[in-house]
């Protein structure tokens, strides 16, 4: 784990240096973008073997940033989804999330601002561990449990509109998992549906055209409980590149990797605990840019 910490800390550090102070211009910015991407599979008599599926997903993210004088507010809101149906498997969910965040900053000097942040996460639907009967499937999450919810307050350093590292030595986190029967997997204690901590946080954002009709935007945040094995950093780092083919059609990919010391995960040889997770979804269809 402390060796992610260290590449990580090496990447921001980088984009840090390679971004200069520019002149951040008054008045609201908007945009965002949404797609929906399919996959179908259909084999008759084929000898190699293999199943027929159809898989489908659809990925939002919006965002509303204002500058006026000294003051800075900046929104964004992602929501993706995935399903996928394999042979004569029942119809299972590929990718699940719901997320908003809200960060309102006041010019303190040069590219710095005194700010806060709000930020919630969750998922929509049920998510299980499938078995091999589709009535042994366990639960493992569902709406807002867990959610996530963050409350930050500490200094922003926002030298453009496309890039910015928030460090907050106050921030509480508060874990919300509403079915008890899942309490223990996410790190809150038996029978309770809460948990809060007290801690370090640290955001960055960047949003980059790497190349023409090539977008790249990545979230990376870190976070430290004061208050239970500080050494242990929460991490979730996301990447999304979006490749615009024509007007309507594109291809994407996304990434998620994912650490919560909190976080129990059942192994293949049945150890419980901690792990890093790691997710990407890759997909071809038609977007609408705004």
């Amino acid at each position: 784990m402390r060796k992610i910490v260290s590449i990580l800390a090496v990447v921001i550090f980088s984009i840090t240096l390679a971004y200069s102070q520019d002149e951040v211009k008054d008045g609201w910015k908007k945009g965002g973008m949404g797609s929906i991407s399919f996959s179908q599979v259909s084999l008759t008599n084929w000898a190699a073997g293999g199943e027929n599926s159809v898989s489908g997903n659809l990925l939002f993210s919006a965002f509303a940033n204002m500058t006026k004088g000294n003051i800075t507010w900046d929104n964004n809101f992602d929501f993706a989804y995935g399903i996928l149906k394999q042979g004569d498997k029942s119809m299972r969910k590929s990718d699940d999330k719901l997320e908003f965040s809200s960060k309102f900053g006041k010019h303190a000097f040069k590219s710095w601002y005194y700010s806060g942040l709000l930020n919630f996460r969750t998922q929509l639907s049920p998510g299980y561990e499938y078995a091999d009967l589709q009535e042994n499937d366990v639960l493992i999450s569902k709406l807002l449990a867990p959610g996530y919810f963050t409350v930050a307050a500490g200094m922003d350093y926002k030298p453009n509109e496309s890039f910015s590292v928030l460090i907050a030595p106050l921030t509480g986190k508060v874990t919300i998992v509403n079915d008890t029967a899942l309490s223990v997997a996410y790190g809150v204690d038996a029978g309770q549906t809460i948990r809060n901590e007290f801690g370090g946080f640290v955001k960055i954002s960047l949003k980059k055209e790497l190349m023409e009709n090539v977008n790249f935007q990545t979230k990376l945040d870190l976070f430290s409980n004061y208050l239970n094995n500080p050494q242990n950093i929460d991490v979730n780092w996301e990447v999304l590149i979006a490749m615009k083919i024509n007007k309507y059609l594109t291809a994407s990919l996304s990434t998620t990797l994912l650490y919560d010391d909190d976080i129990n995960i059942l192994d293949a040889q049945g150890n419980y605990g901690p792990r890093i997770q790691f997710k990407e979804v890759f997909g071809v269809g038609l977007s609408y840019n705004f």
